[in-house]
């Protein structure tokens, strides 16, 4: 059964700049309700989930088992820090992550190496969100 949505995780979404055609990396997906919610809410869209979790990827999984079939999702076992694009994968349009320990500012070196791995998955043009702001902020990838 898909889990309800928090009204500041909705907030969170309806604040990504999203459109039909994006590819988005979703960094620390916990058991997918983010990810479900955005496959629902577009056609044509794919999103890549990844978490450090195999009990998070494996829940993300068995709830989302339509919108896997349907190619809309995807979710990947990994650390950020760890990520390295599967030759699978194409360059994604925008990068959100909530609640990621690596990205939080508490962890200088751990956020040093996050930010050069998404700043390869990323296109020259992709985008990088994350909490903290009201409700998101972007994450400048300039330097990386």
């Amino acid at each position: 059964m898909p889990s309800k949505i928090s009204r500041r995780l909705s907030e969170i979404i309806d604040a990504l700049p999203l459109q039909n055609g994006y590819r988005i990396l979703e960094i620390g997906c916990g058991s997918g309700v983010a990810a479900r919610e955005i496959s629902n809410r577009f056609e044509n869209i794919y999103l890549l989930g990844i978490d450090r979790s195999i009990k998070a990827i494996e829940q993300s999984k068995n709830s989302c088992k339509s919108e896997i079939q349907s190619g809309k999702l995807n979710f990947i076992q990994s650390a950020i820090e760890d990520f390295k694009l599967p030759e699978t994968e194409h360059l994604f349009d925008i990068a959100f992550a909530v609640r990621v320990g690596a990205l939080d500012g508490r962890h200088p070196q751990l956020e040093k190496r996050a930010l050069e791995k998404i700043s390869k998955c990323l296109k020259k043009t992709g985008k990088l969100f994350i909490d903290g702001g009201n409700p998101l902020k972007e994450i400048r990838l300039k330097t990386y």
